[in-house]
């Protein structure tokens, strides 16, 4: 049974560890009672054994019957104390009545019989309108002639409440120490859980004082390995966050750099067209080249915009689900989406293999833009006259996507750094793009658990590849 949940780890551990202890206390106190009633009851026992044995001595055979040599002054002494007064009784043939308390009780039905053993039980006695419990010790001798053989029983008996009463002294003996060894190991499992839980007092008192933009880490050298181990965790939880603002603000400086451009661009055209057009004799070829810088500038806003929008929606921290889909059926739409713009720069596009379905987990709307973002870079970068083809190819438990084209391609020492956000390559690439699409298909990659590497395409050009690993068909039995 778990600890109701709003207890604190300092009552869990009290509970947890003081009450195993009253439990092992009482277990121990009583324990203790069982064994001092059982050594009282030994005690008894073999004083009533001793006492029936010498009560024997004095029954002797005399004749057909028994002699019983007891005087007043013996069975003054045996009944002299009134709280442990022995009672007995002597019967010949047994429970034959000779001499003693005829109250004495029998006997249990069953009892072995055998001369010379003696035979312990408890029973009751009703005694002047009273029930008293008494521990019986029974003896049975042979008390005839060879001839005439005969069987006698001696029984006596005292009453329990002293040993009840020896085992209470015994028990209160025992367990006041024991309580008050209790109580001293509660005092020091009180104390040391308090200091055992300081560091969590100090760790908790360090992050409650701290402002929402403070990420320091946090300091827990001297701390014990348990909160030094979940201060390290906290530390390295602080240093991503530290890590995904200081991205979070790299972006949105880089992304009202970006910006800031094409609409100044936008503004200064719109503004130079504007006042053609209010020119008595405006130039109208004048003022629609400047309408068509405006309406490129526009454009470049727009993708700028969306892709700015596609990279946020590729963020780490953006929530992703990945669900069972066919690469080979994305792949044939977002190209022949892209068909149209390849064809205005007169470029050839195809698609090779992927004729049957290729089933591997991911977010078909971050995928589809990926494979988007490498069309459109393939097809801006490459001349009039060249081509751009997306191959899919199979492989044991995987399969790669590779899009090449025959354009300028990237120099090795510019691999890695395309894949920044706003880099843009080599001087003849720049101005035709943002800087973001490879970026964005690196960060969608590593959401699908892959990568994107460039490679050189013979004789002239770049391969950009990915690697997905396949899954169960969509739609298939689970």
């Amino acid at each position: 049974m778990s600890p109701p949940r709003h207890l604190s780890l300092r009552r869990q551990l009290l509970l947890w560890l003081l009450l195993p202890q009253l439990v092992l206390w009482l277990a121990a106190a009583y324990l203790a009672y069982a064994m001092a009633l059982g050594y009282s009851n030994e005690v008894i026992d073999r004083s009533l054994a001793k006492s029936s044995r010498a009560l024997a001595r004095q029954v002797k055979p005399f004749g057909n019957g028994f002699y019983v040599d007891f005087p007043q002054a013996a069975r003054e002494i045996l009944e002299e104390d009134p709280n442990d007064r022995v009672y007995y009784m002597i019967s010949s043939p047994p429970e034959a009545f000779l001499l003693g308390d005829p109250a004495m009780p029998r006997p249990p039905a069953g009892l072995p019989v055998r001369a010379g053993a003696s035979y312990f039980y408890n029973a009751a006695m009703a005694k002047q309108g009273n029930r008293l419990e008494m521990r019986v010790a029974a003896l049975y001798l042979n008390a005839g002639t060879p001839d005439q053989p005969q069987l006698m029983l001696v029984q006596v008996a005292k009453s329990r409440a002293l040993s009840a009463e020896l085992a209470h002294k015994i028990l209160f003996d025992m367990g006041l120490p024991l309580l008050g060894l209790m109580l001293l190991t509660s005092v020091l499992v009180w104390a040391g859980i308090s200091r055992g839980l300081s560091p969590l007092r100090n760790l908790r008192r360090s992050v409650e004082h701290r402002s929402a933009r403070d990420l320091a880490p946090i300091e827990a050298e001297n701390a014990p390995s348990e909160v030094r181990a979940l201060a390290t965790a906290i530390n390295t939880l602080l240093a991503e966050v530290h890590g995904q603002v200081a991205q979070q603000r790299r972006f949105i400086a880089d992304a009202a750099h970006q910006l800031r451009t094409p609409l100044a661009g936008l503004k200064s055209q719109s503004e130079l067209a504007q006042s053609e057009l209010r020119q008595a004799q405006p130039d109208v070829a004048r003022a629609c080249r400047q309408l068509e810088q405006v309406h490129t500038s526009v454009e470049r806003s727009i993708r700028l915009v969306n892709q700015l929008l596609a990279l946020a929606r590729a963020e780490p921290e953006a929530g992703l689900q990945l669900a069972p889909l066919d690469l080979a059926q994305l792949v044939r739409e977002v190209t022949a989406e892209a068909v149209p713009r390849a064809l205005a720069r007169d470029i050839d596009l195809g698609v090779e293999g992927g004729d049957a379905p290729l089933a591997i987990a991911g977010h078909a709307g971050l995928l589809r833009e990926l494979v988007a973002n490498l069309l459109d870079n393939a097809i801006q970068y490459t001349p009039p006259g060249g081509e751009v083809t997306v191959a899919l190819q199979p492989a044991p438990g995987e399969v790669w996507l590779r899009v090449s084209d025959n354009g300028p391609g990237i120099p090795p020492a510019e691999r890695e750094r395309v894949f920044e956000r706003f880099y843009r390559g080599s001087a003849e690439g720049k101005g035709k793009g943002c800087g973001l699409g490879l970026a964005i298909v690196q960060e969608i990659a590593r959401r699908h658990r892959t990568t994107a590497t460039l490679s050189e395409h013979l004789p002239h050009g770049l391969t950009v590849s990915l690697r997905f690993a396949l899954s169960a068909p969509p739609g298939s039995a689970r």
